[in-house]
């Protein structure tokens, strides 16, 4: 008798073994972390602290990110990967494990909130150059974009019931327990990572040592004008952002919308847009790369600006959405021209000097949100937040590179210079000229 054959669903052959489980890893900590971050904010403020103590908190965190980050990107160029991802996820579990605790059973003094979070803070500073080193390395060719913009619509989607759903139990049983489900959360994605597959990734040559690796990849990112000036861009985007969301987001939540639950549903908006511009990038290649990327960070503003009025939560949810598709047409873009023109073996320092570049004025900004407003008031340290983003991002479209580097349609492996073809981008000159 014949037998009915289910057709198997098969992966497209972008994705991977290790892809589909990075992918699904960071499904499960973006599902903790989103939730946990508003309920760090709450947590602060329900022992009595004010703005100045989240942003206290908040600066804790960071703090070790520009201490450790550029030591982590030559760690996880010399070490596998993977094994520093988990080790990293080790920390953060047992550290917000710890934070869960002393709120769940009492009232935590702000200096043991700020080390815990300092402690989270040290785990992502080693795990973020892996992570973006190990993803970079997981795809090849013509489909890297597309991999990017599932894999980021994947994360970004649990963003959206993490943070909707992590207000709502903030609201109903108190921020404590949303940090124990982010300390699962790192346990189980850490236990995901445990099996990433390394043995098809190149062997990389012995260095000179950590400060001889730190140097190689500074040369790496000072020949490309595009990728120094994007950084420097971020800088102080990623501070102002950050400064509004995580101190001034919940205050204002506080005061105008009724607390953490509209502040979790207008995050989750967020969310949504960066799965509708994870869609649009599935299908738009554009050509410019960086051209179409930058143009899209100057919706950053809008949130700030929108808390500056103070807007409700119906049109600050369609705000949240716009830059949540504009970040990540960027985001792709960007991800798209780094996997396209850093050697495979130097992803992870690169990426260091990315992340310890937009995050290092990040602790300074969070540590001034609390005196800023004091002192020029709540609305206009908004409104300069949203002024600050806009006149950076014209600043950096100045520089020829980021205009014209353009997207190679050949089937290219970064790092592999003899597939590259005759066609040179300005940026891929540039790097190539021993005197820069």
């Amino acid at each position: 008798m014949d037998r009915a054959v289910t057709p198997r669903l098969r992966r497209p052959s972008w994705a991977g073994r290790n892809y589909s489980l990075l992918t699904v890893a960071a499904v499960v900590t973006s599902l903790g972390s989103h939730g946990a971050l508003i309920a760090a904010a709450f947590a602060v403020l329900e022992t009595g602290g004010d703005g100045g103590d989240v942003g206290l908190v908040a600066m804790a965190r960071t703090i070790p990110l520009v201490v450790f980050l550029l030591v982590g990107g030559a760690v996880a160029d010399r070490l596998p990967r993977h094994r520093v991802m988990v080790a990293a996820n080790a920390l953060n579990c047992l550290s917000q494990a710890a934070f869960a605790a002393l709120v769940l059973t009492g009232e935590p003094a702000l200096w043991q909130m700020m080390l815990l979070t300092a402690l989270g803070g040290t785990g992502q500073a080693f795990f973020s150059p892996a992570a973006e080193g190990m993803l970079l390395s997981s795809v090849t060719g013509e489909q890297a974009s597309r991999a990017f913009a599932v894999f980021r619509m994947a994360m970004h989607g649990a963003a959206i019931g993490g943070a909707a759903l992590g207000g709502a139990l903030i609201a109903a049983i108190g921020p404590g327990w949303v940090l124990a489900v982010d300390a699962a959360a790192f346990a189980v994605a850490g236990a995901l990572r445990a099996f990433l597959h390394v043995g098809e990734v190149r062997e990389r040559a012995p260095g000179g040592g950590v400060l001889a690796d730190l140097r190689d990849g500074w040369r790496e990112v000072i020949g490309r004008p595009w990728l120094w000036t994007i950084v420097l861009q971020f800088s102080v985007v990623t501070a102002v952002v950050g400064a509004a969301e995580a101190v001034y987001g919940p205050l204002v939540a506080r005061d105008e919308l009724g607390g953490a639950a509209p502040w979790g549903l207008a995050l989750g908006a967020f969310g949504a847009g960066t799965i509708a511009g994870a869609v649009l990038m599935m299908r738009w290649k554009p050509r410019r790369l960086l051209l179409a990327g930058s143009l899209c960070v100057f919706p950053l503003a809008l949130p700030s600006a929108a808390l500056a009025v103070p807007l409700q939560l119906p049109p600050l949810a369609a705000v949240m959405f716009v830059s949540g598709v504009a970040i990540e047409v960027f985001g792709v873009s960007w991800m798209t021209a780094l996997h396209q023109e850093i050697p495979e073996d130097k992803f992870s320092r690169v990426s260091a000097y990315d992340w310890f570049g937009s995050i290092s004025l990040v602790p300074l900004a969070t540590a001034l949100a609390g005196p800023a407003e004091s002192a020029f008031g709540r609305q206009n340290a908004l409104w300069g937040c949203a002024g600050l983003v806009v006149l950076v991002t014209a600043a950096v479209l100045c520089v020829p590179d980021v205009r014209t580097l353009r997207r190679r349609d050949e089937n290219v492996v970064a790092g592999d210079t003899s597939a590259r073809g005759t066609e040179r981008t300005p940026a891929a000159k540039t790097a190539e000229d021993p005197a820069t």
